[in-house]
């Protein structure tokens, strides 16, 4: 169960490295859309895109060091919701640094899984359930959080159990084995 979560938690990171503007239909989405300054090739895994972009060094990393990489690269489908490396940057100082160390390898898992979702989730499915939701719909994810999705003009933004709150910069980055929505922080599990 522990290398499922991780492989889940590595997921969520590459997601970041390949999501498009979440405003963004899965029509509209360029064929290989560009994050971090790479394409994302939608013939190639979670993991193989995100390693690619700039913007998520901080992710990959995470994901690596959780143990993830394999599980990311495997069939899915995943839905995972990237945070950027500035997404990262605004945690607490150190606490990046804290969580990749290997005796720290279970929160970190728990945290990357908390950005996954064992489904291929588009940004229009997303946006629908949260209009049959009356404007939130609960997320359940690989890593047990329940992130409350809502929409914020036209961009979807997701609710972690801490009240922290991520909006979608780019979504609909296909894969694979899934899709990568990017969003602009880091969500946390409760306690």
């Amino acid at each position: 169960m522990l290398k499922r979560h991780t492989l889940i938690a590595a997921a969520s990171l590459c997601l970041l490295a390949v999501t498009p503007a979440i405003g963004q239909t899965a029509a509209s989405t360029p064929v290989n859309p560009m994050v971090g300054g790479a394409p994302m090739y939608a013939d190639k895994t979670i993991v193989a895109n995100a390693a690619n972009s700039k913007d998520h060094k901080t992710l990959v990393a995470a994901v690596q060091a959780a143990g993830l990489v394999e599980t990311l690269q495997g069939p899915g489908p995943f839905t995972v919701f990237a945070p950027t490396d500035a997404a990262f940057a605004k945690l607490p100082a150190g606490t990046v640094e804290m969580l990749v160390k290997p005796e720290n390898k279970a929160k970190l898992t728990k945290i990357l899984t908390c950005h996954v979702v064992a489904a291929n989730a588009l940004s229009p499915a997303i946006a629908k359930m949260i209009a049959d939701d009356k404007g939130t719909h609960p997320v359940k994810t690989v890593g047990g959080c329940v992130l409350q999705a809502k929409m914020m003009g036209d961009k979807i933004t997701l609710t972690d159990e801490n009240g922290n709150v991520a909006t979608v910069t780019i979504a609909d980055v296909r894969q694979s084995n899934g899709v990568i929505h990017v969003i602009d922080t880091v969500l946390l599990p409760k306690g």
